[in-house]
């Protein structure tokens, strides 16, 4: 379990990645007079098929409770604490996060000068982990158990804002690799020191003061580093070596495979001791835990792929009535 324990921060890399696309997307447009119509239609298209199909297959199979699945329609399933809901289907949480992102952030970049945005920016990243504090003493206070606040927008925002403010340094930065390169390495530098100050204190657990409030904050200046290294390397000669095949084709299916995951271990853990062999269900600890991923596993991606062909295709060609505007960076060497 210690080997996997690291993939519960790939939402984090999902907003920092996020951050700097849509933060891109919205600056190469911010002039264009359908700015807005643009920018909600084309989200529209992406996200909102996969995600209502995904809601009607839970409510089909009540896999949910009502009350989760209206805040899900409301875009707020990570909001279901505060109302005393649990939140029965958790991955649909991150989205509601980007939901509220794609309500705010176009309008700041709309009517903000960029080195105001910059600040904004600057000033989330240092005040999501005190509101994640605040979270965890409250909890504490009231003997609380769970991580369920944590997950509100502001608690959840420096990942985006950290992928958000490399989008407008890398502009900034349009003529210099040399300064990309030095601030990804800032990035690094700066999660490492934080990874071993905190260490002695509790860093590695939401269950200390510390954790609470830091422990995705190293994952999220490392994971801005390291997308400021993969534009360097995917705008040089290195290009194969950062966008592979298989890699492209798993960021393609990436959206349907993280919405129906859960869906397929669930279904193997469910389906297993009814129709396995007593010495297939005998393979050991790890012998079970590759056998669950492999299996679970292929299935999520056949069915993320199958969607993403069948389902979500005809929905994203109808994205090129409004003319798209490359997000890829152009960086000239000195």
């Amino acid at each position: 379990m210690l080997l996997v324990s690291p993939g519960q921060f790939g939402v984090n890399l999902f907003f920092v990645l996020s951050g700097f696309l849509i933060t891109g997307l919205l600056l190469d447009s911010r002039a264009r007079p359908d700015y807005y119509k643009r920018f909600y239609i084309r989200r529209a298209l992406r996200i909102l098929p996969a995600y209502y199909a995904i809601l009607l297959f839970l409510v089909a199979t009540r896999l949910t409770s009502g009350s989760f699945l209206l805040m899900s329609l409301l875009y707020c399933s990570n909001l279901s604490l505060l109302f005393g809901i649990s939140m029965s289907y958790a991955v649909l949480w991150s989205l509601a996060v980007e939901e509220h992102f794609y309500l705010a952030w176009p309008l700041a970049v709309r009517q903000i000068s960029t080195p105001v945005l910059m600040g904004i920016a600057a000033g989330i990243i240092v005040l999501s982990p005190l509101m994640r504090l605040l979270c965890y003493w409250h909890t504490v206070k009231i003997n609380i158990t769970g991580d369920g606040c944590f997950y509100y927008t502001w608690n959840t925002a420096d990942g985006l804002a950290c992928g958000a403010l490399l989008s407008i340094a890398v502009r900034k930065f349009r003529s210099s690799r040399r300064r990309l390169l030095q601030l990804s390495l800032i990035f690094f530098a700066l999660a490492g020191l934080l990874a071993l100050l905190g260490w002695p204190y509790g860093i590695t657990t939401r269950k200390t003061a510390i954790g609470a409030a830091l422990q995705w904050t190293p994952w999220n200046f490392a994971f801005t580093g390291l997308l400021g290294l993969f534009l360097l390397a995917g705008t040089s000669r290195w290009r194969s070596y950062v966008a592979p095949p298989l890699l492209l084709f798993f960021g393609r299916i990436s959206y349907g495979l993280y919405l129906v995951h859960i869906l397929f271990f669930h279904a193997y853990d469910r389906l297993l001791p009814r129709i396995a062999p007593q010495s297939f269900l005998s393979l050991g600890t790890w012998g079970a835990l590759w056998t669950r991923f492999v299996i679970a596993g292929a299935a999520g991606v056949a069915c993320a792929y199958l969607s993403r062909r069948f389902f979500e295709e005809p929905f994203l060609r109808l994205k090129g009535r409004f003319s798209a505007s490359s997000n890829r960076t152009m960086l000239e060497a000195n």
